[in-house]
């Protein structure tokens, strides 16, 4: 493919230091904003958040003067290649049709490097048959387009952290600036029902021949409350499934109750209608959860491992906060034991040293004893990922509930449909598991001790 030259001037450095020195001749100084007014009654995510849009570097100016003359640069381009296309199209007198003729109003992009201003160039078919006609509409740059996916993103985390969408504006420009402004209450409500349609058609995805080895499972609930106080002690249903070639990618979610069998049936039969016959190997989830009521009578050959995360929270709950630093790290040599049998130890020693002081807690630890160490049959590479549902925490971990729920409320509907974009966002920047070479052999059914596949012996 030809780059035109602009776009390639762009990728020597003179363009770069031709422009640091003329930003370097003049300085702008901003009258001082009180820290303290700023930020009052300012979440402190927000501000976190914030911090992200609004350095003002040299070399942050740097990479959005580029990232402008490249998009510029793009947009050129693409009026030349469709000028060029159509350079067949000519009047009686032998001359183009399709030309260019001057430029659109500028157009300020929001984008993730910042605010970019750019023009786009007008095309006009001069043929005398309308009917005929054809119009030029850049990929790049699609129309009325004023704001980019990664800043969309932020929408559905303000959403499901309880704001309203008449606060949307407010909350957005706290975030990314005066820039947010174009985001409107008319726009926000646009876009719930735009990505409600799109969650909707990717529940119904053909699952046909799809084949997850991995799954982890959990049930999130969100800060917003969902519609009424009916729905109170709803939460999101979470999958996550690990394919093949070790790519994780969102396989379910929908709304139900934690603790409840017949939710989490609902949702595995779900799948099984759209497709998806071929059993998980391993699950991964807390071991509250009614998913493991419903995942042996659905799927009964997958085997079973309880999130360590989840299991070490409810342990120490239940412990002295005087004692959970050194419980704690004595929690930790058990799953981080390099064999079962040092596991098997390491267990049995924890029980030895705080049974009798803290029954519950060692009950609480010795009733999953089993389902705690099934990744020892599995490949050592996996471990980091089988041990824990951080694929789930690590993705939704910003709106999960801690404490109270906010006074905003939520439709299931919009709740759903926001948990999804996150989730769609995250997954972009998911990695495939580590030693994902090893997964064929787990598909294939050999065996693993200890994390090392073992030798098949000849009859």
């Amino acid at each position: 493919m030809a780059y035109p030259a602009e776009l390639l001037t762009l990728s020597s450095p003179e363009w770069a230091k031709e422009y640091a020195v003329s930003q370097s001749k003049t300085t702008t100084v901003q009258s001082p904003v009180s820290e303290e007014s700023s930020q009052e009654n300012v979440d402190p995510e927000v501000l976190a958040f914030r911090a992200n849009f609004e350095s003002q570097s040299p070399l942050d100016e740097i990479i959005r003067e580029g990232a402008r003359r490249m998009l510029q640069a793009a947009i050129n381009a693409e009026v030349e290649g469709f000028i060029a296309t159509h350079s067949d199209r000519r009047d009686e007198h032998g001359r183009r049709v399709v030309v260019r003729n001057g430029h659109l109003p500028s157009r300020e992009i929001m984008t993730g490097a910042g605010p970019l201003e750019v023009q786009q160039p007008r095309v006009r078919d001069n043929s005398v048959e309308k009917e005929n006609r054809v119009f030029f509409s850049p990929n790049v740059l699609p129309p009325y387009l004023k704001r980019t996916k990664a800043i969309e993103e932020l929408i559905p985390w303000l959403y499901l952290k309880g704001v309203s969408t008449g606060d949307f504006a407010k909350a957005l420009q706290a975030l990314v600036g005066e820039q947010a402004k174009g985001f409107s209450a008319n726009v926000i409500v646009k876009l719930k029902e735009k990505w409600s349609g799109e969650y909707e058609e990717w529940k119904k995805r053909d699952l046909s021949g799809k084949q997850y080895v991995y799954i982890w499972a959990d049930g999130i609930h969100v800060k917003v409350r969902l519609e009424d106080d009916a729905n109170k002690k709803q939460c999101m249903l979470v999958v996550i499934g690990a394919t093949a070639d070790g790519k994780k990618e969102l396989l379910a979610l929908q709304d139900g109750y934690r603790e409840s069998e017949q939710s989490w049936s609902e949702l595995l039969l779900d799948l099984t209608r759209h497709g998806l016959e071929i059993s998980p190997k391993l699950a991964i989830a807390d071991g509250a959860l009614g998913f493991w009521a419903a995942l042996r009578k659905i799927s009964p050959e997958t085997k079973e491992q309880r999130c360590w995360v989840h299991k070490t929270a409810n342990i120490l709950n239940k412990m002295p906060k005087s004692v959970q630093p050194r419980a704690k790290g004595d929690i930790h040599e058990i799953w981080q034991a390099e064999t079962r049998e040092d596991a098997d130890t390491a267990f049995d020693h924890f029980l030895k040293k705080y049974e009798a002081k803290y029954p519950k807690a060692c009950e609480c630890l010795k009733k999953d004893r089993d389902v705690l160490l099934t990744f020892y049959d599995f490949p050592a590479e996996h471990w980091a990922h089988l041990r824990t549902t951080n694929p789930i925490e690590s993705t939704f971990a910003t709106i999960r509930l801690r404490h109270k729920r906010t006074k905003g409320s939520g439709t299931r509907r919009t709740s759903l449909a926001m948990m999804f974009k996150l989730a769609e966002s995250a997954a972009k920047k998911w990695r495939r598991l580590r030693g994902y070479e090893q997964i064929s052999h787990v598909v294939e059914g050999r065996s693993f001790k200890d994390g090392i596949m073992q030798e098949i012996h000849a009859a």
